[in-house]
Formats: C-alpha cells, sequence, structure tokens
C-alpha cells in the first residue's frame, strides 16, 4: 500500500495554504496604501482655492 497519493495532496495543501500567507498581508498593504492616498487626495487643498476662505 502507498501512501504517495496522501503525501502528494498534503505538500500540496501547504504550499497553497503558504502561498496565501506570503500574498494576503502584501495585498492588505497594498489596499491600505490606495486607501490612504485616495483620502490623501480628498483632504488636500485644490489649486487655485483660498485656503483662509470658507468653503461649502
Amino acid at each position: 500500500m502507498s501512501y504517495l497519493e496522501y503525501v502528494v495532496a498534503a505538500y500540496a495543501v501547504f504550499v497553497m495554504v503558504m502561498a496565501y500567507e506570503f500574498i494576503a498581508p502584501r495585498l492588505q498593504i497594498r489596499r491600505a496604501h490606495r486607501a490612504a492616498r485616495q483620502r490623501a487626495a480628498r483632504t488636500a487643498p485644490r489649486p487655485g482655492m483660498n485656503p483662509n476662505e470658507l468653503t461649502r
């Protein structure tokens, strides 16, 4: 009796989990950076606007 299929499946699952653990934090950081850039762009004063002028 051979356990080859079991070993191959176990290694395949291990590789998939390790790939997920490697990629997921990078995607999360990328989303956070994009959100921070968008937030900064929204709060930055627009060119040509007087910073002392009241806005509506």
